[in-house]
Parts: C-alpha cells; sequence; structure tokens
C-alpha cells in the first residue's frame, strides 16, 4: 500500500507539465494559478481532516512553500525556455541528486551498505534516464534557430530551482512535522512566494485561473508524497515520486507536439526504461 501511494505523486505531478503547457499562459501566470489551485485544495483538505497547527508548523509550512514557490517559478521558467520533455526531466534529475544525497547522509535513512549499494544503483538508473529523455540530437533539429528555446537559460532556471524545491522537502522531513498538519500553512507560503514572483509582472486572466487545475493535481501529489517520506523516508520516497517523468516526457513529445527526430525517440525510450528499472529497485530497497 506505501508503495502504491508513493506512486500517485508521479501520475499527479507527471501530468503538471502536460496540463499547464496545454492550457498555456506565461510561467508567472502558470505558478499562481497553481498555487490557487493547490491553496484551495489544502483549505479543503483542512477543514475534512481538521489537524492541529501550532505556531512552529506554521512557520516551517510557511518556509517551505516559499521555497517550492521559487522552485516550481525556476521550472516553469526552464520548460519554457527547453520545452516540456527536456526541461522536465532535466529538473528531475538534480533534484533527485540533492534529496537522494540529503536523505541518504543528513538524515541517516541508509543504515546498511546494501542500502547504500542498492540505492547507488538505483539513483544512478534514474538519474541516467532523466539524462537520456532530455539529451538533444543537435546534428537533427529543425528548431535550433528558434528563440523561445534557449538551453543556457533554461539550465539556469533550473539550478536555483533545484534548490528551492530542495528546501521545500528537506526542511519538512528535518521537522519531522505531520504530513497533514503542514500542508495548509505550506500552501500559504507558496501562494505569497508566487504573489511576489507575480507581482506587476501578471495579468490576471484566464491563464491564471485555469492553471488552478494543476494546483490541484500538486495538491494530491504533494500529500501523497509527504506521507510516503514519512514511511519510507526522503531518499526512496522523493525518488519515486519523480518518476513522473515518463509521463511528462512522453506527454511532452505526443500531446504537447515537441519535436524529437528519430535519435531522440531512441534516447527517450531507453531513458524511460532506465527511470522505471530505477523505481522498481527503490521499491525492492523495503522489502529486503
Amino acid at each position: 500500500m506505501e508503495i502504491l501511494i508513493a506512486l500517485i505523486p508521479m501520475l499527479a505531478w507527471g501530468s503538471i507539465g502536460l496540463v499547464s503547457g496545454k492550457i498555456g499562459g506565461d510561467a508567472n501566470q502558470q505558478t499562481l494559478g497553481m498555487t490557487i489551485g493547490a491553496f484551495l485544495f489544502s483549505l479543503v483538505l483542512f477543514f475534512v481532516v481538521n489537524p492541529v497547527i501550532t505556531p512552529w508548523i506554521f512557520l516551517i509550512g510557511f518556509l517551505s512553500g516559499l521555497a517550492w514557490s521559487v522552485g516550481q517559478n525556476g521550472q516553469f521558467h526552464g520548460m519554457k525556455f527547453m520545452g516540456v520533455s527536456v526541461g522536465l526531466p532535466l529538473s528531475t534529475g538534480f533534484q533527485l541528486i540533492l534529496n537522494t544525497i540529503a536523505g541518504a547522509v543528513f538524515f541517516h535513512e541508509w543504515t546498511q551498505t546494501k542500502d547504500f549499494i542498492y540505492g547507488f544503483i538505483a539513483l544512478a538508473l534514474l538519474v541516467s534516464g532523466a539524462y537520456l529523455t532530455a539529451r538533444q540530437d543537435e546534428d537533427g533539429k529543425v528548431n535550433t534557430d528558434n528563440k523561445m528555446l534557449d538551453f543556457g537559460k533554461g539550465f539556469r532556471a533550473l539550478i536555483y530551482s533545484t534548490l528551492g524545491y530542495g528546501v521545500y522537502t528537506i526542511i519538512i522531513t528535518w521537522a519531522h512535522l505531520d504530513a497533514w498538519s503542514i500542508i495548509l500553512p505550506q500552501s500559504v507560503g507558496m501562494i505569497l512566494g508566487a504573489s511576489f514572483f507575480a507581482f506587476k509582472k501578471v495579468k490576471v486572466d484566464q491563464f491564471v485561473w485555469k492553471n488552478m487545475i494543476s494546483g490541484l493535481l500538486w495538491g494530491i501529489g504533494n500529500i501523497c508524497m509527504l506521507l510516503t517520506v514519512k514511511s519510507l523516508g526522503l531518499a526512496v520516497g522523493f525518488s519515486l515520486s519523480q518518476m513522473g517523468i515518463i509521463i511528462s516526457t512522453l506527454g511532452g513529445i505526443f500531446i504537447l507536439g515537441e519535436h524529437k527526430t528519430k535519435k531522440e525517440m531512441v534516447y527517450v525510450i531507453v531513458g524511460c526504461l532506465l527511470v522505471i528499472l530505477g523505481g522498481i529497485l527503490l521499491g525492492y530497497m523495503k522489502t529486503v
């Protein structure tokens, strides 16, 4: 059951880039709309579950939400510059490295030799898969002169995105807080952070309101990811949640119509298979 819950973020988060890409709007509009949707989702859950929220829980959740807004805004910018099928896999790879190392080293989630052996093999498979799904065939590109695609700007956006996302998950794991209590304070930080990015830059129109759907997907994935990290640990729980790059990569190609050469399609297929193998190995770690 724990593994099944861990796979829900894969489905929910893997669809966010596709939904926001289909809806449209710029990166700041997408971030703002998504946080409004996530806030409404967390507000409904708060009244249903009625968790206890202390000043400490609110502070940590709020800071986590602020960090998330930095991460999400950077990821949306990265996808704008690089495309969903390239930007999201690279973002996933960076996050996997940071969170896996944090879980294994700082939180001592890997205690035996076999944990490190299986864990690093799984991490290598996941990162290699993410790299291959994002790999480009420069010789076969037909859109290299498209100024909307800028790998350098996208890469820089993903660096600060990774740092924001890292703080978002690591600070909650460090504080050992209840997943149900954290989501409302977290969403307050998210919406404030998104409003900062959007201040005097965003036209609040249909793109903002429609992107609230992405917020619903994020909220579902977030609560399941937090529950998974609590039961399986940060290194395994977060890594499983990031297998959604399979959905985002293939969806970016077949739904959003992002161009891939024949060689790149081979990279994508092999990369997705490596991600699946890495996820299976992480699940196997919890059974031995």
